[in-house]
């Protein structure tokens, strides 16, 4: 059986040598929390398999169940190729919901809190010379505190949640490393587009050591530089000659090869990539490389019918960002999830770009706060040097901040808190604090969900806001900005919108409020002309930036996708795609 999702997991930092762990595991459910107990972790075989990175929820796992387990159990055994002797072994996670616990033969390594980042630990000390066994217990709590995105409260697809996704969901792998290492590079584009800033990280005590880092484009080596490791930082700036601009009209993207060495001895070596772009904000616009992009979004939730929050395939995410580009759009909102890297990766490669957005809470608390920060915090780190992510989202529709609008100060500062550690972070890119509604002074972007069900709907909601007036409410009572914070400093976008459903086929008593929220349609021929018509109604309106429409896929029975779960276009995608050039332009 071929192993699932065989590719490099991790590729804006590359080492040739690596060991995949997916594949078949065994597999235990532990509804009596029991296993800690009776230690579990000793090294057991586990009674049931389960094919990883899928969690047990999905069919590609080969379980399937849907009913909520909170507590379950992993293990596998592995070999440590030779050729590592002497290395140090890492032992990578892409993302496992949520609270994970490891052992390595009956000793336990450690352990991590988070759903949806990734995490690492040195296995090196507790590795045999032979057959070693791995042990990981996973406790994914049905707590509304708990970033959850949109994950149903009781495992049942409901309203706009969907089916859980428990355990490990994201590739597991082995690294072998060097003790002093590179440990993490972040790209920057100098503010005249001229070239790239890297700084380097190290891991390992300081010594004389160097960094040698090298840009090329295609098979030319177009510049080079060396900066000394000061401690465990170096700085170096790469300025190519006849700069090219990443954009998502010409996604250009430069290889970069950085490498550590001490004196003539190369101790490692890393392979990344890098583009030249620059996001900026003047005179209410919005601007990449310093002209205005209007931007033509479409609401991308990154689920499957087969694998839930996992991708089967590496190309079946590289397709749903063709699919984007071939329906017209020229950037994607991904929404309530931090996306596997690989979907990043064929975000810069093929030109689209990005809203990275935090799967939050639905319940308040300080505890709740701290949890969402903390992963976020991790979430940018990851991310923050892919050319096509252009805008950060820590918080929707204040989903986990439910008093907003009654000016509750403490769950004010907190959302201001994430926009502050945000650009400390990343401060290259606009943060939007509360996508949808409820701004507090901090956002970049003044941002609005609006599913008015018509063109001529959303203009006249719009009239008064045109013509020097206040915005209007939305979702029956939430103003879009709190009071005092002024209206009109900010680019202005649509980032919810449309949302058109297939009518069910039921009677119209038996609809449930998903159907009555949206507008609906019956026929191709009818989703086409309801799309338009909306069209019209934005392009019309001089004041918009940028839309996001509601949304690229159906997803179990919201079926208000341009395409349905299983990828099939319901109208010509060349259709929509026309649409957005006729009223927007390229």
């Amino acid at each position: 059986m071929p192993t699932p999702r065989p590719e490099y997991p991790r590729p804006r930092f590359r080492r040739p040598d690596w060991l995949c762990l997916n594949g078949e595991w065994e597999f235990a459910f532990d509804d009596a929390d029991a296993g800690t107990s009776e230690q579990w972790g000793d090294g057991r075989v586990l009674p049931a398999r389960i094919t990883v990175p899928f969690a047990y929820q999905s069919p590609l796992s080969g379980i399937g169940e849907p009913a909520i387990h909170e507590v379950v159990w992993y293990a596998r055994s592995f070999g440590v190729p030779t050729e590592w002797a002497g290395r140090r072994v890492l032992l990578h996670f892409g993302a496992v919901d949520y609270h994970t616990t490891l052992w390595v033969n009956g000793r336990e390594v450690g352990e991590h809190r988070g759903g949806h980042v990734p995490f690492t630990f040195d296995v090196t000390p507790y590795l045999r010379a032979d057959e070693n066994r791995l042990t990981v217990r996973v406790e994914d709590r049905q707590d509304v505190r708990q970033p959850r995105g949109k994950q149903a409260a009781g495992g049942q697809p409901h309203g706009i949640d969907y089916y859980c996704t428990t355990g490990i969901w994201q590739t597991v792998w082995l690294e072998p490393v060097v003790p002093v290492r590179i440990d993490d590079l972040v790209v920057t584009t100098l503010p005249d587009l001229s070239g790239l800033r890297i700084s380097v990280r190290a891991f390992g005590p300081a010594g004389d050591r160097v960094t040698d880092l090298e840009l090329w484009d295609g098979a030319e080596c177009v510049c080079r530089a060396e900066a000394p490791l000061a401690l465990s930082a170096a700085d170096a700036v790469l300025c190519p000659p006849a700069p090219q601009p990443w954009s998502p009209a010409t996604p250009h993207l430069y290889d970069l090869r950085v490498t550590l060495r001490e004196g003539d001895q190369v101790l490692d070596q890393v392979h990344s990539y890098a583009g030249l772009r620059v996001v900026s904000i003047r005179e209410g616009r919005l601007l990449l490389n310093y002209e205005p992009l209007y931007l033509k979004m479409v609401l991308d939730q990154g689920y499957w019918p087969d694998g839930l929050l996992t991708a089967p395939t590496d190309e079946a995410l590289r397709a749903d960002v063709e699919w984007c580009l071939r329906l017209g759009f020229n950037g994607a909102r991904k929404h309530q999830k931090v996306e596997d890297p690989r979907w990043l990766y064929w975000c810069d490669h093929l030109g689209l770009v990005v809203w990275g957005e935090m799967a939050n809470s639905r319940g308040w608390s300080r505890l709740a706060e701290e949890q969402l920060r903390t992963e976020w915090h991790a979430a940018v780190r990851r991310d923050r040097s892919h050319p096509c992510v252009l805008v950060w989202v820590p918080v929707n529709e204040s989903w986990g901040f439910p008093n907003l609008k009654e000016a509750h100060a403490e769950q004010i500062a907190a959302l201001s808190r994430l926009v502050t550690d945000t650009q400390a972070l990343d401060p290259t890119r606009p943060v939007v604090d509360n996508d949808g509604w409820e701004h507090t002074d901090a956002t970049d972007l003044g941002t609005i969900h609006d599913y008015s069900h018509t063109g001529d709907r959303l203009r006249d909601r719009y009239r008064e806001y045109e013509a020097g007036g206040a915005l209007p409410v939305v979702a029956g009572t939430r103003p879009i900005y709190l009071p005092g914070v002024p209206a009109r400093r900010r680019p202005l976008l649509l980032t919810e919108c449309g949302g058109f459903l297939e009518t069910p086929d039921l009677p119209r008593e038996q609809w449930d409020r998903l159907y009555n929220a949206y507008a609906c349609f019956r026929t191709p021929a009818e989703l086409e002309a309801k799309y338009r018509d909306l069209m019209a109604a934005i392009a019309a309106q001089p004041f918009w930036q940028g839309f996001c429409y509601t949304q690229l896929t159906d997803i179990e029975q919201e079926k208000n996708g341009l395409l349905d779960y299983h990828r099939s276009p319901k109208v010509e995608p060349e259709r929509i795609a026309a649409i957005h050039r006729e009223l927007f332009g390229p």
